[in-house]
């Protein structure tokens, strides 16, 4: 008897902010990568199906995106993309980091 099948892993890649096409709100974005791999005697042995997706963590809407649009905001999201990393808002104008004086310049 061979026992044979497929098991699925799921790995998160980024978190990103942007604009959910679903629920129309800017809010927070998770990267995932989806692959799923072929078992014989419940060891995985090769990968047969690689899917990327975004979700959005505010109305749980999932987009499927190609490798490529993956590959590039995974680059952003390494990047800070200006600076800010993991998605995190720009600062408002006339923000002060904790610790410095508002008033010198």
């Amino acid at each position: 008897m061979i026992i044979f099948g497929t098991k699925g892993y799921l790995y998160q890649l980024a978190v990103l902010t942007m604009v959910c096409g679903w629920c129309g709100n800017p809010a927070a974005h998770t990267l995932r990568k989806r692959v799923t791999k072929f078992t014989l005697f419940f060891v995985p042995l090769f990968p047969f199906s690689t899917k990327y997706a975004t979700q959005c963590t505010f109305c749980g809407g999932e987009r499927q995106i190609p490798k490529e649009e993956a590959d590039q905001l995974l680059a952003q999201a390494a990047a800070g993309q200006d600076g800010n990393a993991y998605g995190q808002a720009p600062q408002q104008p006339g923000f002060t980091p904790p610790g410095q004086n508002p008033y010198q310049r």
